[in-house]
């Protein structure tokens, strides 16, 4: 699912960070102030575990790659917010250490898997969970992949609009909306089954060993 370096205009990548530097410090302040001591350990646990999932890349022909990310599961059980920051530390990680990503998509990736993925992923809980909760955890994990997936293929399909040499050559990315979504959402229409039963397990697991300690 990330955005390598190079595939990305400045016309994009720069107010893109002007937006996510906004987001991330307000992000900081709603953690700050609501995330409790307790919660920290297991933050930490689900920042891990997205990060190795992260790591187990698939690759599809374009330059990007299809992967399971927890954006579901960080947003369901500690919100949108908690999950915009993790998935943004793991995909900076991730860049510096293993290349995997870049620096100038970095806001790209982050705001596109952890803001608007992890608003899925919230957003779905919230109006399914009266219906059938397993349901509500199964497409918060779909919906916050495929949400994410679809910013990033419309990030890469308008790239050709926004960057050509004088004869008409794309500087960056070279390939349309016509090829970026159905390159992109196809297959991650495959891998939102995964994440959405691993959110289901997950979360489930959680709620036990929570129902264990309050017992």
């Amino acid at each position: 699912m990330h955005i390598p370096d190079g595939f990305i205009s400045p016309k994009a990548y720069v107010p893109a960070y002007v937006a996510a530097a906004g987001l991330w410090s307000y992000a900081l302040g709603r953690v700050r102030r609501n995330l409790d001591d307790e919660a920290i350990p297991r933050v930490a646990v689900l920042t891990a575990f997205s990060f190795v999932l992260m790591m187990i890349l698939l690759p599809l022909p374009g330059g990007t790659s299809v992967h399971a990310a927890g954006i579901g599961v960080l947003a369901v059980l500690f919100g949108v917010w908690t999950a915009f920051l993790c998935v943004s530390l793991v995909l900076l990680l991730q860049a510096l250490l293993f290349g995997s990503g870049g620096i100038t998509s970095l806001p790209v990736n982050a705001l596109a898997m952890g803001l608007i993925g992890g608003t899925a992923a919230a957003a779905s809980y919230r109006l399914l969970r009266p219906l059938h909760e397993r349901a509500a955890l199964f497409a918060a994990g779909w919906l916050s992949i495929n949400f994410a997936a679809l910013v990033l293929a419309i990030a890469l399909g308008v790239q050709p609009s926004l960057a050509r040499s004088p004869d008409g050559t794309p500087l960056f990315f070279p390939f349309g909306l016509s090829v970026t979504i159905p390159a992109v959402m196809i297959p991650h229409a495959v891998i939102g089954v995964g994440e959405g039963a691993l959110t289901v397990i997950v979360c489930g697991l959680f709620a036990k060993l929570a129902k264990e300690r309050g017992s």
